[in-house]
């Protein structure tokens, strides 16, 4: 089981949490949340379980946890989920979540050894069927305000991204 990666990210205006964890080769997949406010976004999981048997599993691994980090930072950016993030602070009551799987194949007997193929699942599965219900006073006033500490860590977008790829500006 290799560590995961974390990002607290700022995104017009908002902190999002990006977080990539590998669940190790009993219960092997990959998984990338995005939150917002404790709420997640999105959800995308990668099963690795063809390819158990490479050489160079933990490299491979890693190689896909990274991808996988920076495709959903990309998505952010990008805006696909704006109107998941802010449709809610817009007046729409429900945040559906989204769900993605992949799997991850053994290459081909005629593919380079090294080649991995990454199939992509069609369409898109809520994560939830429900919708989420807004929280109790209590607890919206802790949530919807974010600790200085989570400020003072959060990075903007493009820096963490330039960051991840080990460039800087």
């Amino acid at each position: 089981m290799l560590l995961g990666y974390n990002h607290n990210v700022t995104y017009k205006g908002s902190v999002f949490h990006i977080q990539t964890e590998d669940s190790g080769v009993k219960n092997p997949h990959i998984i990338t949340l995005l939150y917002r406010e404790g709420v997640i976004l999105c959800s995308k999981k990668t099963s690795y379980a063809d390819i158990l048997k490479i050489e160079n599993l933990e490299a491979v691994v890693e190689d896909l946890m990274k991808e996988q980090h920076k495709e959903m930072m990309r998505r952010l950016k990008s805006g696909e989920f704006d109107a998941r993030a802010f449709g809610a602070a817009l007046g729409s009551s429900a945040v559906e979540p989204v769900r993605e799987d992949a799997t991850v194949s053994a290459p081909k007997p005629d593919a380079k050894p090294s080649k991995i193929v990454k199939e992509e699942t069609e369409g898109v599965n809520l994560l939830f069927q429900e919708t989420v219900q807004p929280a109790s006073s209590s607890q919206s006033a802790t949530q919807q305000t974010v600790p200085e500490a989570k400020k003072k860590d959060s990075v903007s977008l493009d820096d963490a991204i330039l960051n991840f790829f080990g460039t800087s500006k």
